[in-house]
């Protein structure tokens, strides 16, 4: 098993029904992982690919949307969400607060599929109008949906990501991260999404978001998944560095090496849907550090499973991928 294997704790239990069969692998061994891996996630995604809302909100019991982020993000990536989800926020009433997060969240997604990962210098002036038109309305639904559910924190976080592409400013985006920390003060998401608004790109200053990440970390019980926000810190400082090699330095790989044992190589590490993300984020950091053993064992763990972020960042995250698990 892997923990005896690799010397770790608790592992995902492999008689689990949730748990979907690795599809049929590439040459290379690795596979892209569909729906967090978990079939209740498969069942969710196809009912939201049909715009079944009946089936999507039956889909939806065994989560609670308003703190699952990553099943909420399997259906911002879904498209064609946009296209029926908006009958639903007209029409179901008791379960408005639900459909806007829904609507909110795709419509975060959808904005910045039209504007594109590139410059903003190569962005056209439909490409702004369209992507700003689609952020207008994800703002409306997320802070009606956090209006109807004060409870939630998945709606400040993607607030975080509106709020970035329309540049409302260091004061208002500061005020939704502290809205989604009162939540949940140990939220993955919603720190990474800091660590991306304090890069120098979008306003912020060298050093501020892996100080932040640092100190997220020191205050992490060990086995929880923030530990991960160190890993994204230095493959944001890694992105701002023009993608060079400024990761391999021995303090950087002794950092990385720990905090991955705090966090998804520690026995209290919990092995919810979608781990493999967790395990993508270090499986890439310490690729870039030119780290050789801990490497090691993440992309053991992954056994092939490839999420398509944080490799998004590459050119062909896919083939890098598979060029790092190779070498591991």
């Amino acid at each position: 098993m892997l923990g005896k294997l690799f010397g770790r704790g608790a592992e995902r239990p492999a008689t689990d029904p949730n748990v979907i069969p690795a599809p049929r692998r590439q040459r290379n061994g690795t596979y892209t992982l569909r729906a967090l891996g978990d079939a209740r996630v498969l069942a969710l995604v196809e009912a939201a690919d049909a715009g079944e809302w009946d089936a999507v909100k039956a889909a939806l019991a065994p989560f609670d949307l308003g703190r699952d982020h990553q099943v909420l993000g399997e259906l911002a990536e879904l498209d064609g969400v946009q296209d029926w989800i908006g009958r639903a926020v007209e029409e179901d009433k008791e379960h408005r607060a639900t459909a806007l997060l829904i609507s909110g969240t795709r419509h975060v997604s959808w904005g910045w599929e039209a504007r594109t990962a590139a410059r903003a210098v190569d962005v056209t002036q439909e490409q702004w109008r369209v992507f700003h038109e689609r952020l207008e309305i994800a703002e409306e639904h997320l802070l009606e949906a956090a209006e109807l559910r004060p409870d939630w924190v998945t709606p400040w976080r993607r607030l975080l990501t509106s709020g970035r592409g329309m540049s409302l400013g260091h004061d208002i985006t500061r005020t939704r991260l502290d809205a989604a920390l009162r939540r949940d003060p140990l939220d993955l998401e919603s720190h990474i999404e800091w660590v991306s608004q304090l890069q120098p790109r979008w306003g912020g200053e060298p050093g501020q978001a892996l100080a932040f990440a640092r100190d997220a970390l020191a205050r992490t019980p060990q086995g929880h998944r923030l530990g991960c926000v160190v890993a994204m810190a230095h493959i944001e400082d890694w992105v701002e560095s023009e993608r060079g090699d400024c990761l391999e330095t021995p303090e950087i790989q002794a950092e990385l090496r720990k905090a991955a044992d705090h966090s998804i190589l520690h026995p209290a590490y919990v092995w919810g849907p979608g781990w493999q993300h967790d395990f993508n984020m270090f499986a890439m950091a310490l690729s870039l550090a030119g780290e050789r053993h801990t490497v090691r064992r993440v992309f053991q763990t992954l056994d092939g499973a490839y999420t398509k972020w944080p490799w998004v960042y590459f050119a062909d995250p896919e083939k890098q991928f598979a060029r790092h698990h190779r070498r591991a």
